[in-house]
């Protein structure tokens, strides 16, 4: 057992000034004020910043100067986890772009491997394409994009009684029937790299469509006759929409009018992270294809925007000091709210007796100082 003291500590809904958690086996169990800490405790004193729930991030392709297409294996899903803690992270997705079959089935073993193996922060996989709308691929490479087919469906509901799983579909690109499977399957199916319609949408959102991935981006936008995919992720109560927040992929203004225009507590962040996020390099390879850093922006080749170079720390950081969102309200979207998304609200993104210790420790000026992953500091990255 163990203390970790701090002057300002968020647990998830609210500010606690002087308290402390207490660490027992790998959970949390108790919070306390800071003069009520047990004699017999060892105690951490955190001199300054905020101690508040572990992030979690819904989307995550690369870190540590690995990608998961390119290297989908067991050791890379280790690597992006190790990399992201460096960001407060402390649970995530390991995310897969469009690719072939045979990439997608390792990376299956590989998320499968780490589960098994014990790593508490490997939540499930994001299979991000293939059935997307060409028009709208972005980076993601031309020749792998495709319908969706019913050997797809039952492969993916197949793969789903292994693992939790998080799709990401254009609805143009399939029928209402193949999301109502998915969906019964217990995959959470999101809205992306589409050009759908406003009805299009709706009709997918009855089907079983729970969310939508990266916001404005790749997606039809919202008109003044033709409200669009934007439209309608932003007018439905129901559905949770992720979002990135790194002063590249969404205008500050954009992300505040979505902060206002969507329903409470479904907007959450995500990094959308690619190999460059805890490496030494501003530049990797995927398909083959070079893809830079150039001024905090990953571009390939063809100029189109390429995932992003942060973790969620830079997000909150971005949503508190450029959209001037309220500080609590950031560290929710970068924690409580994806967690929530995934129906893990009980164990995730707060801070009480009984939850698993997943902590992120912030300084005065939002920079990570220090993760604990069920209370265990080991595996976060060296401070720089």
């Amino acid at each position: 057992m163990f203390a970790l003291r701090c002057e300002k500590i968020f647990d998830g809904e609210v500010w606690l000034q002087d308290h402390a958690v207490l660490v027992q086996g790998g959970n949390i169990s108790a919070l306390l004020s800071g003069n009520a800490i047990p004699t017999q405790v060892q105690t951490q004193v955190l001199g300054d910043g905020y101690l508040v729930p572990g992030f979690v991030d819904l989307q995550v392709n690369g870190g540590g100067g690995l990608m998961l297409n390119s290297a989908p294996e067991m050791a890379t899903v280790e690597c992006m986890a190790r990399a992201h803690r460096g960001r407060g992270t402390t649970a995530l997705l390991p995310t897969v772009i469009s690719d072939r079959r045979a990439v997608y089935a390792a990376a299956v073993e590989a998320v499968v491997a780490a589960r098994e193996a014990g790593h508490p922060g490997i939540l499930g996989l994001h299979i991000e394409g293939p059935f997307f709308a060409p028009a709208r691929r972005g980076a993601h490479r031309k020749e792998m994009i495709r319908q969706i087919s019913y050997g797809d469906i039952a492969w993916l509901c197949e793969q789903a009684r292994r693992l939790p799983l998080l799709l990401t579909l254009a609805p143009e690109c399939c029928s209402s029937e193949h999301i109502r499977q998915l969906s019964a399957a217990g995959i959470r199916v999101c809205a992306g790299h589409s050009e759908a319609s406003f009805a299009q949408v709706q009709s997918a959102l009855r089907a079983g469509l729970s969310g939508f991935t990266h916001l404005y981006n790749a997606m039809s936008p919202l008109t003044a006759r033709e409200p669009g995919m934007v439209g309608a992720a932003l007018a439905d109560e129901n559905s949770w929409v992720g979002i990135i927040a790194d002063g590249h992929h969404v205008h500050a203004a954009s992300l505040k009018v979505a902060h206002r225009a969507k329903a409470a507590g479904r907007l959450y962040l995500v990094s959308d992270a690619m190999a460059t996020v805890g490496a030494g390099e501003a530049a990797f390879e995927i398909y083959g294809e070079s893809i830079c850093e150039r001024d905090g922006r990953l571009v390939n080749r063809e100029g189109n925007l390429a995932g992003s170079a942060i973790g969620l720390a830079d997000a909150v950081r971005y949503c508190h000091r450029e959209v001037g969102l309220p500080l609590a309200e950031c560290l929710r979207m970068a924690s409580l709210y994806p967690a929530s998304f995934l129906g893990l609200q009980h164990s995730l993104g707060r801070l009480a007796a009984g939850v698993p210790a997943n902590l992120t420790w912030l300084d005065d000026e939002l920079q990570v100082r220090q993760t604990w992953l069920a209370g265990d500091t080991r595996n976060h990255p060296p401070n720089p």
